[in-house]
């Protein structure tokens, strides 16, 4: 039977070379999300049963940031995101972490400590190549529900899937599964560790998917039978720490039992080490514990490095596994006037001006060794000059 397999799947390929070739019309569908929303295809490998599956860290858009961001008309995120679009747009699937609440402007909007943001950076995160994006936060409820559904509306209007917090039960029961030209399907899931003590609104439990182990293990099941891998975004740790803390390793040991293949880690706004688990069942789980701030205003040194995290999906048989993670270090660029941060722009972090940071092969190498320290083989994107 598998040798049958072998052959018909070795015809088709050749028939599919030389019968056709890869068109722009080709989509990503999410069957299992509100609207049966569709992403177009991106670059990816059209002979290979693979995909490419990209992971960024917190948009944290502090009211320095959405100041930047205003030309007199709109608020225009795109140029700060210009020197990575590309990047993000070239994997089949690019999730990213909206750490700030996107309520728009009618209701105003604010900065730290209880955030809200214009519905314009979601153009912007679109328009650079993300896909999906987490809600599952500290900051979900900043505002309120009116907040958490603004959002949400205009998530779909411009077709951004998103996980975490929801319009009802019935779309918390949905879960969001991308099924992919490759047929390889992924399933999103995401929670936090809290919500920095505002209580979740009266029988509307929907509105964020708070880190409780039972709801956890139940549609991690489902999302299981569903979907040939699964990603679960955990919002934990403790803020500004450069190493997980214990609740973490024991939360990702979790998730690997119950056969979990990646988990995305947010919250520290630092980077955290990347590494390997072991499941019980002998499986093995992708866990970055942190990914840092992408997008934000904060100043520390530190809180301006973020990467993107790659990985591979490669189809083998009937099984699906992670391969080849990669990561690329990014810094946000800004200067300053008067006290005002200015010219904001997520960079690749080795095209840093000399003038962001001083010593930048010293600081590469230090951020090298400090992410991969427990998994030496790590491959550490270089882009090309």
């Amino acid at each position: 039977m598998h040798l049958f397999k072998a052959f018909l799947y070795f015809f088709t390929i050749l028939f599919s070379l030389a019968a056709c070739s890869p068109s722009p019309d080709d989509q990503i569908s999410s069957i299992h999300s509100p609207k049966n929303i569709s992403i177009g295809i991106k670059e990816t490998d059209w002979i290979s049963p693979k995909i490419t599956v990209a992971a960024i860290g917190d948009i944290l858009i502090h009211d320095r940031i959405y100041e930047d961001a205003w030309d007199g008309e709109t608020y225009d995120f795109k140029p700060m995101l210009t020197e990575v679009a590309d990047i993000l747009r070239k994997p089949a699937i690019t999730v990213a972490n909206q750490e700030t609440i996107m309520g728009g402007e009618d209701i105003g909007l604010s900065g730290y400590p209880n955030f809200n943001s214009p519905f314009e950076i979601g153009d912007a995160l679109q328009d650079a190549g993300v896909d999906i994006v987490t809600m599952a936060n500290n900051h979900t409820l900043d505002r309120g529900e009116e907040a958490i559904q603004n959002a949400i509306a205009y998530y779909q209007e411009i077709g951004m899937l998103y996980t975490g917090s929801f319009q009802n039960r019935e779309d918390q029961s949905e879960i969001r599964v991308l099924e992919t030209a490759q047929d390889i399907s992924v399933a999103f899931l995401s929670y936090t560790y809290g919500t920095n003590g505002m209580p979740i609104p009266d029988k509307k439990p929907y509105l964020i998917n708070l880190i409780e182990r039972d709801q956890i293990k139940e549609e991690v099941e489902e999302a299981n039978n569903l979907a040939d891998v699964t990603i679960v975004s955990l919002h934990f740790g403790e803020e500004e720490e450069r190493m997980p803390n214990q609740e973490q390793k024991e939360l990702s040991q979790y998730a690997a039992d119950l056969g979990v293949d990646a988990v995305i880690g947010h919250h520290p706004h630092v980077l955290q080490p990347i590494e390997w688990l072991e499941g019980k069942e002998g499986n093995k789980t992708l866990v970055a514990y942190s990914l840092g701030n992408f997008l934000s205003g904060q100043y520390q040194f530190y809180n301006r490095i973020g990467g993107i995290f790659e990985f591979d999906l490669v189809k083998e048989g009937d099984d699906v596994l992670v391969q080849s993670p990669r990561f690329l270090p990014t810094f946000v660029e800004f200067e300053e006037d008067g006290g005002t941060m200015t010219n904001v722009r997520v960079v690749p972090m080795e095209h840093a001006a000399e003038e962001q940071i001083e010593n930048l092969d010293e600081v590469l190498s230090e951020i090298q060794n400090h992410v991969t320290q427990w998994m030496p083989e790590l491959e550490w994107n270089v882009l090309p000059d």
